[in-house]
């Protein structure tokens, strides 16, 4: 009984876990969504924006038009723009390795798996890797999104909410 206790903790640990790098996911699509939006762009597939490489400088272009349109829309301060620019920055400079790393482990696990033989050591290493990996991002971006709102106001952090919500619905076709 105790097992299957254990073992019942370790799989809602990874749901848990997957859920977290999902919403992580969801919120930088979104932002990067946002960013080609307001500088008209080519999309994220047809010009490779999520393929390969990034350039650093066409991440602070985007990064720059995010944040541009978010001070319009919950109307910040500029004590708030100079506050929130360097956190936001930090933050995508600290997970873009993160993104580079998930990419190689995807061509990774590719290989591993039209491998002639199955390595089942090799195919677990890789998930305990990604989990772990997983972690770090959601601890990193849970540092940036409080960071973030201790700079707004409870109305602007409820404005943010409120279009999240509204960008999660689109997505469900709700």
């Amino acid at each position: 009984m105790e097992t299957q206790d254990r073992s019942s903790d370790k799989r809602r640990g990874f749901f848990k876990r997957a859920a977290i790098a999902t919403l992580i996911g969801g919120i930088a699509a979104g932002i990067g969504f946002k960013a080609l939006a307001q500088g008209g762009g080519c999309g994220w597939h047809r010009c490779g924006y999520a393929a390969g490489p990034l350039d650093p400088a066409a991440v602070d272009q985007h990064l720059d038009r995010a944040l541009k349109h978010l001070y319009v829309e919950i109307d910040a301060t500029d004590e708030q723009k100079q506050r929130l620019e360097p956190i936001v920055k930090q933050a995508v400079k600290d997970l873009l390795p993160v993104r580079e790393k998930a990419h190689a482990a995807r061509k990774q696990a590719v290989d591993l798996l039209a491998a002639d033989r199955i390595d089942r050591a090799a195919i677990e290493a890789l998930r305990a890797e990604q989990i772990q990996l997983a972690e770090q991002a959601s601890k990193r971006f849970t540092q940036a999104l409080a960071d973030v709102a201790e700079v707004l106001t409870p109305a602007q952090r409820k404005q943010i909410a409120e279009r999240m919500e509204s960008f999660g619905r689109r997505w469900r076709h709700g």
